[in-house]
């Protein structure tokens, strides 16, 4: 009599994390509710978690890496680290969900991104809603829900969400560990350069808690954003990519040159070159008129936006400082 083996699971997923404590374990327990196949494979890869993180993955049966921080850290460093264990466990997986250990899965997901690409061959990942599980509570929260509402559809990037055909991510050899941020959208140019697509699904995904109640955590966020502009215009900035190279140029011009224009046409010109200023105001009113959601969300979202030139500036600074230097720079955590 012979006996039919298990099915085997087509996908596994790495979640990533430090001191994420209850919204990791919120994360594990939604993506055991997965019940349309075999369960799937998890990896925990942590950063030196010192609040029983990585003995909470284990007592629900999840696989661990404890990354060794004498080496940088970086969230690309962590997801190749538990892409690789995932395909020495499991080698005949298909498809990968990468994951942040601060987010809830809805329920279904899995299904519907797994069923997506096995009907779409020519498709390399694929991502869907994200939003934000507190954004009342602040108006940094809020911000972050702004970000995530994007539309459905061919998309040229994705975030730190997202499910990835393992052929494709093996195409490409993964996240470039040395990316201290921006690592999903650069590894997005370079799927799209090997052929394959990227698509957005109206489907619900995920449900993030960024705990963001700072003015402090908002700015080193918008540090953080505007280095990666700097750093991946640098290696992927010439045509036909001309990746984050308009993102770029904003942050410069909004940042930097409009105000030292205006500080020097007043110090040798005349005062009146102040009213120079009114564009900021003038640009927060264009921003919000151009908003797609509430009045409110648009304004606030048209005035972080105009603000976030300024941090955004420090980390396109700090990037070209350090490229100068030729260091690699330490990550930049704002939580």
């Amino acid at each position: 009599m012979t006996t039919t083996p298990p099915p085997q699971a087509s996908t596994g997923i790495v979640i990533i994390g430090r001191n994420e404590g209850e919204r990791l374990r919120r994360c594990i327990e939604s993506l055991r509710q997965d019940r349309s196949g075999p369960p799937c494979p998890m990896v925990y890869v942590d950063s030196a978690s010192s609040d029983g993180s990585v003995a909470m993955a284990r007592a629900r049966g999840v696989e661990v890496i404890e990354l060794d921080l004498s080496r940088p850290f970086t969230a690309a460093r962590a997801r190749n680290a538990g892409f690789k264990r995932l395909l020495q466990m499991h080698p005949g997986l298909v498809f990968v969900f990468f994951v942040d250990g601060d987010c809830e899965v809805a329920a279904g997901w899995l299904d519907t991104a797994r069923g997506f690409l096995s009907t779409h061959p020519q498709v390399g990942v694929v991502c869907g809603r994200r939003r934000e599980r507190y954004p009342d509570r602040s108006v940094y929260n809020l911000l972050c829900d702004i970000e995530w509402d994007v539309p459905a559809g061919e998309s040229k990037a994705c975030g730190g969400d997202a499910v990835m055909r393992v052929r494709a991510f093996r195409q490409v050899d993964g996240f470039r560990p040395d990316l201290i941020c921006g690592e999903e959208p650069e590894l997005c140019v370079r799927v799209r350069q090997a052929g394959w697509r990227i698509r957005r699904l109206e489907a619900e995904m995920t449900l993030h808690d960024a705990a963001l109640y700072r003015f402090g955590q908002w700015w080193q966020r918008m540090v953080r954003g505007g280095y990666a502009f700097a750093q991946g215009a640098d290696l992927h900035g010439a045509p036909p990519e001309r990746h984050w190279v308009r993102e770029t140029r904003r942050v410069w011009a909004w940042g930097l040159v409009l105000p030292t224009l205006v500080v020097i046409a007043s110090a040798t010109l005349s005062a009146w070159a102040l009213l120079l200023l009114a564009a900021y105001p003038l640009q927060v009113l264009r921003l919000t008129l151009l908003g797609r959601r509430s009045l409110r969300e648009n304004a606030w979202r048209a005035a972080a936006l105009v603000v976030g030139n300024f941090p955004e500036m420090i980390g396109q600074l700090r990037f070209t400082l350090d490229r100068q230097r030729r260091m690699k720079s330490t990550l930049i955590e704002y939580k």
